[in-house]
């Protein structure tokens, strides 16, 4: 189920966008005022944002380069403020869309289905597990917004896994996709780069995925939340 974060201090509003949202099967999340909005962003790392400009606290702007300063998640801006002028500054922001009000409500849901489809094509190398964000083209791994450093080796483990989600593979296997066929050191240098992958990812919580060892069958991306 794909989650939905709503950043709008108006309640009514918010309450409208949530019933119609969790009615299309979406799970919602709400936030009231800005300066709140980060922190449940990063705790709860959603498909997507609707993000109010007018808000206390931060407002909309300085939320939007806050995102896009650590996250590729798509955000659709909704404001009072129609005019070109702010429809134009906020996608030149990084808005994935831009919904003027009033709005019709049903709308709205066909926008954020809509920009849901074009992330997903765009953005097919970017794999969200909970917290943690594997970007295979930018060689960049993200856990709860921070930039987690990976020897080249360490990374080339992680992205395998990460492309075969809770499916378990054998040491041999492993050196034979990342190390390479050819590769004649000892298979103790999966062990190693397990274990340096399991200390990287030690504040990934439990709940979302682990990197699991099945004894005698070998290690797996274990995933329970994406």
């Amino acid at each position: 189920m794909q989650k939905i974060l709503i950043i709008e201090d108006e309640f009514a509003i918010s309450e409208v966008l949530r019933a119609y949202l969790q009615k299309a099967g979406f799970q919602v999340e709400q936030v009231f005022n800005g300066d709140e909005a980060m922190e449940r962003f990063y705790a709860s790392q959603p498909d997507l944002v609707l993000l109010d400009v007018m808000l206390p606290g931060r407002d909309g702007w300085k939320l939007l380069e806050e995102i896009r300063r650590m996250d590729t998640c798509p955000v659709i801006m909704l404001t009072a403020l129609g005019d070109v002028h702010y429809r134009l500054n906020g996608l030149n922001e990084g808005a994935d869309d831009y919904i003027a009000k009033p709005f019709n409500a049903e709308e709205v849901v066909a926008r954020v289905k809509a920009v849901l489809r074009r992330s997903q094509v765009e953005n097919p190398q970017v794999k969200r597990f909970g917290q943690l964000e594997i970007d295979s083209k930018a060689h960049q791994v993200q856990l709860s917004g921070k930039i987690i450093r990976l020897t080249p080796r360490d990374l080339s483990v992680l992205l395998f896994l990460a492309d075969h989600p809770n499916q378990t593979f054998t040491r041999d296997q492993l050196i034979e996709e990342v190390w390479g066929w050819d590769y004649e050191g000892s298979d103790r240098a999966v062990d190693l780069a397990i274990k340096r992958l399991r200390n990287a990812l030690q504040d990934w919580p439990k709940e979302e995925g682990e990197i699991k060892t099945l004894r005698g069958m070998g290690y797996q991306l274990g995933v329970y939340k994406k």
